[in-house]
This record gives structure tokens, C-alpha cells and sequence, in this order.
């Protein structure tokens, strides 16, 4: 299992759906066109999705104990 998993800020999500379009697994999908999520349990942690907003609003973060 990754030990990281991207994180976004909803309060900073423009819904744009740049990560969902950029997770090869399709874990970050844009919830109800008002912010993105990211699934902690597809998630493997690549950092693409990070690295493709353009607002910025995604971070890894260490993986919390599932």
C-alpha cells in the first residue's frame, strides 16, 4: 500500500476536473460539480493529480491507518 494519498481543500476547489481527468485509476472524481474527492482506498499515492491543479488545492499527505 502507497504511503501517501493526495488530499484536496474543498474550500479552494474550482470543480474544474483536471485531477479526475489525470488519476490513472480514477480514484479523484469532482463531487456533485461543486469540489473534487479523492478515494483514500484507490488512491496509490503518484501525485499527478497534485501536480496538475491549477488552483493549487491538492497536497499528498502520509496515508492514515485504514
Amino acid at each position: 500500500m502507497a504511503k501517501r494519498v493526495a488530499s484536496v481543500d474543498k474550500k479552494r476547489c474550482v470543480a474544474c476536473g483536471v485531477c479526475a481527468n489525470t488519476c490513472p485509476l480514477a480514484a479523484a472524481k469532482v463531487y456533485h460539480g461543486c469540489y473534487a474527492v479523492v478515494e483514500e482506498t484507490v488512491c496509490v499515492g503518484c501525485g499527478k493529480c497534485a501536480k496538475s491543479c491549477p488552483a493549487g488545492c491538492i497536497e499528498m499527505k502520509e496515508r492514515t491507518a485504514m
